[in-house]
């Protein structure tokens, strides 16, 4: 009889060891000379003064932070017109959007997305041994036919990031009204605005009214986006009774820190700063669109964007890796995204117009164009 030896060391379960761990955006050169940073959707603008102040504020840090984030959950309510009972703030969106997978999904559980969508969402799906199931995109945005047509019966959640990461294509709300409506009414579907203050505000409100009305919508938004708070790590996610008490017994406890939950609550206080973010990204992006747009005859072209950063394919004569390369010499990092299926692709993130000057200064140079 032949006695089975003990593992060496503890082993993961098999769908652990099928993530990879997440490889963050360059910010230094092959040289360690630090680069300019377009590549990870920071806010170039950096952060309200009334965050800054607040930052500046002392606490005891022996304290525990508020672990319900009440006065931050009622300053969102009143900013969005919620109610704050049906708010759960956490560490970035990430962990609530984690939660909300965790709280419905397992082994042989599927996870929908649209096959360009935020690298986050598999692992997702992975951490808790579900499947990762990606729907076909439209010319690399979300199309609802798609999203649709790849619920199964082991569907247990439907991932939407709108605007989205890394295209920065938008469905309007009545494409999101309409997957939703297509949907069997024990899956979730979680509408990811990080993005969602770029958008035009006529359209900022439609999910979470959507949200009001249903039972299995979750909507998440971040303050590390347009509110220049990404360092703080806070997010927040709003839905039915049912769901909130789902995530909020998944996240963690005192999850949101006394300094993230004060940055934030004077973020939200100073919406003219997050309006000039917006009025910022909308010129800066409509310009370097218009810049790139001159470039076409080289094979170089930008995808449609409501986010705070333009996708801009190389499919000519010069290649990604060759405008990479080039924007590194000139001191900028950007995104390129092999790992995601794009290796002809470039996300840069709009930053100040300076900086934005300079990458359509370089690009052109690359493509023998004059300055």
């Amino acid at each position: 009889m032949t006695i089975a030896k003990p593992n060496p060391r503890p082993v993961a379960k098999p769908w652990i060891d099928a993530i990879h761990a997440y490889v963050p955006g360059k910010s230094k050169s092959a040289s360690g000379k630090p680069l300019v940073k377009l590549s990870a959707n920071e806010n170039p603008l950096g952060a309200s003064p009334a965050a800054l102040a607040a930052l500046g504020e002392r606490h005891n840090p022996a304290d525990y932070p508020d672990p319900d984030a009440r006065a931050l959950r009622e300053k969102i309510a009143e900013v969005h017109g919620l109610d704050p009972a049906l708010i759960v703030c956490g560490t970035g969106s990430g962990e609530l959007l984690h939660c909300a997978v965790q709280a419905l999904c397992g082994p042989g559980d599927e996870v929908v997305a649209s096959r360009y969508s935020f690298s986050l969402y598999p692992l997702l799906a992975q951490k808790v041994g579900a499947v990762p199931v990606l729907a076909e995109d439209d010319n690399f945005g979300a199309n609802v036919d798609s999203l649709l047509a790849a619920v199964t019966e082991r569907t247990k959640v439907v991932l939407l990031d709108n605007p989205n990461n890394p295209v920065g294509t938008f469905l309007p709300p009545s494409e999101v009204a309409r997957l939703h409506a297509g949907l069997p009414s024990d899956v979730l579907l979680v509408v990811d605005e990080a993005y969602g203050e770029y958008v035009d505000p006529a359209f900022q409100s439609a999910a979470f009214e959507l949200a009001k009305r249903h039972e299995n919508v979750l909507v998440s938004r971040t303050f590390s986006k347009a509110y220049g708070l990404a360092a703080e790590r806070v997010g927040w996610v709003t839905g039915s009774a049912h769901l909130i008490d789902l995530v909020n017994r998944m996240r963690g406890a005192f999850n949101v820190s006394v300094s993230a939950q004060k940055a934030a609550l004077a973020a939200l206080g100073d919406q003219a700063f997050v309006d000039a973010s917006r009025e910022h990204n909308a010129a800066e992006r409509a310009r370097f669109v218009e810049a790139i747009a001159a470039l076409g005859n080289h094979g170089i072209t930008a995808c449609p964007s409501e986010a705070n950063f333009v996708l801009v394919r190389f499919t000519g004569s010069v290649s990604a890796a060759q405008a990479l390369e080039a924007l590194g010499e000139a001191g900028y990092a950007v995104r390129h995204l092999p790992s995601q299926g794009l290796p002809d692709a470039l996300r840069i993130t709009i930053g100040k117009t300076g900086d934005m000057t300079r990458v359509i200064a370089t690009l052109r140079a690359l493509c023998g164009e004059a300055a």
